[in-house]
Parts: C-alpha cells; sequence; structure tokens
C-alpha cells in the first residue's frame, strides 16, 4: 500500500510565506482555488493530528461536530469551501503577509485604487516588477519592516499563488482573492462573466452618446440589468458599493470601456 504523503508544516508555530503556498497546494489538489469536500476532509483531519502532536488539546472528539465548529469560524461566506484568504487565518502565517493585504486594503475601493496605481497601462494585468512595488507600498501602509529578500520571497510567493499559466503576471480577479470574502465583489461577478462580443453590446447600448465611457448612472442601470439578466438578487446598499468599488478604476468620474472590461470580461482585454 502506498504510503499516504504526509502534509507539510502544520505543526510549526510560523509559517514562512512560501511554507505557507506549500500547504495550499497540498490541499488544493485540483487547483481550483478551494479547498473542498473530500480535500476539505484530508485538511481537516491532517491539522487536528498536527495539533494534537503539537500537544493542542480539543475538547471535542466528534469529528464531526468539530468540523463544523471549524467550518463556522473560517469559512465567512458560508459556501463549505475554504478559499486561500480563510485559510491565512487558520495558520498563523510568519508576519501574515496575507492577512497584512487585507488590513491595509481592507475594501473593494481601496484595492482597485491601488490596481489602478499599478496596472499603468491599463491591460488588466499587474507585471512581476510591478507587483513587487504593490508589496512594497503596502508593507510600508502596515509600517513592516522589510528587507528586500523578504520582499523578493513575498513577491516569488504570490505570483506562485495566482499566476496559474507562468507568464509572469497576474490579471484583477486573480490578486482580488487576496481580498476579504465579504468584501471581493469581483467574486459576485464571477458566473456572470461575459464574452467580449456581449459585453462590446451591453457597453454600446449604455454608451448612450457613443463618448468611449459610462458615468456612475449609467454603471448602475449595467449592473442592475446584469443581475436581473443573471437572476441573481442584489440590495441598493450591494449595488452603492459594487458601482463605488468599479468607479474607483474611473478617470474623474469617467468609466473607459477597457476599465470596466477587466471587471466583467472573462478574459482580460488584449
Amino acid at each position: 500500500m502506498a504510503v499516504k504523503q504526509q502534509a507539510p508544516y502544520l505543526h510549526l508555530a510560523e509559517l514562512t510565506a512560501s511554507q505557507f503556498l506549500d500547504v495550499w497546494k497540498h490541499f488544493d489538489a485540483d487547483g481550483n482555488g478551494y479547498i473542498e469536500g473530500k480535500e476539505l476532509e484530508n485538511f481537516f483531519q491532517e491539522l487536528e493530528s498536527a495539533r494534537k502532536g503539537a500537544g493542542v488539546d480539543s475538547k471535542n472528539d466528534n469529528f464531526g461536530e468539530k468540523m463544523k465548529e471549524f467550518m463556522q469560524k473560517y469559512d465567512k461566506n458560508a459556501d463549505g469551501k475554504i478559499e486561500m484568504a480563510e485559510l491565512a487565518q487558520i495558520l498563523p502565517t510568519e508576519e501574515n503577509f496575507l492577512l497584512c493585504f487585507r488590513q491595509h486594503v481592507g475594501s473593494s475601493s481601496e484595492f482597485m485604487e491601488a490596481w489602478r496605481k499599478y496596472d499603468t497601462d491599463r491591460s488588466g494585468y499587474i507585471e512581476a516588477n510591478e507587483l513587487k512595488g504593490f508589496l512594497s507600498d503596502l508593507l510600508k501602509k502596515a509600517n513592516r519592516p522589510y528587507d528586500e529578500p523578504k520582499l523578493l520571497e513575498y513577491t516569488q510567493t504570490i505570483l506562485r499563488m495566482f499566476d496559474t499559466n507562468g507568464d509572469g503576471k497576474l490579471c484583477l480577479s486573480e490578486m482580488a482573492r487576496l481580498l476579504p470574502v465579504q468584501e471581493n465583489f469581483l467574486l459576485k461577478f464571477q458566473g456572470m462573466k461575459l464574452a467580449s462580443e456581449e459585453f462590446n453590446a451591453i457597453f454600446t447600448f449604455y454608451d448612450k452618446d457613443g463618448s468611449g465611457y459610462i458615468d456612475e448612472h449609467e454603471l448602475d442601470a449595467l449592473l442592475k440589468d446584469l443581475y436581473e439578466k443573471n437572476k441573481k438578487e442584489m440590495n441598493i446598499q450591494q449595488l452603492t458599493n459594487y458601482r463605488k468599488s468599479i468607479m474607483s478604476l474611473a478617470d474623474g468620474g469617467k468609466l473607459y470601456r477597457k476599465e470596466l472590461e477587466i471587471v466583467l470580461c472573462s478574459e482580460p482585454p488584449m
């Protein structure tokens, strides 16, 4: 019988950024960005045994109950799956750079503003060298001392996390997985991504005067229609928040086609 490979590092009190990533990759076996189903059971079992080995006592011996408690505590959006940013709260990551990210880019509007600053050519991607600057700014904001090797490790780790095709750049929706789940409005659009023909038709419809941009009232109408078309519920507060986040990409209140395309299209513009 093949010996089951032990999950790395779960017994450690502190993890480095790259150890954290090894733990993640070990359990997200299918690479879909979540630990779910059987992966989640395996993760929980190994976490429990690692904690016992490290002398962390657990009062409740019923596996099902413990699993339920665990999910209530960490599965913030209650979708029955653990995603990377949720896992960062389970594992004590050394100078937890994922949590550091979340504390200082707390809202999706701030995230979009930061994105806009670094995606200077509006390509819908941040290149590896731009990512380093992005993280450096973040650590300064958090008053976290860091040296060049540490910054390099963080940059490499985030690239390994999200750059699935290995082209050395990250797209907006991948980077947004670092946001708190409730703030990640881009997740809300996952099931509603548009092909570029559809997107162009919709944009042209709302850009009545053909100026090449829309304002926030037109964006409001566009989002409402998009939600109704996909039979999704959305309250006024959510709509306001999404609109505010997307308008952070705008230029002086003008949201150009390319900016909106980054959010709503399945592939960033070429």
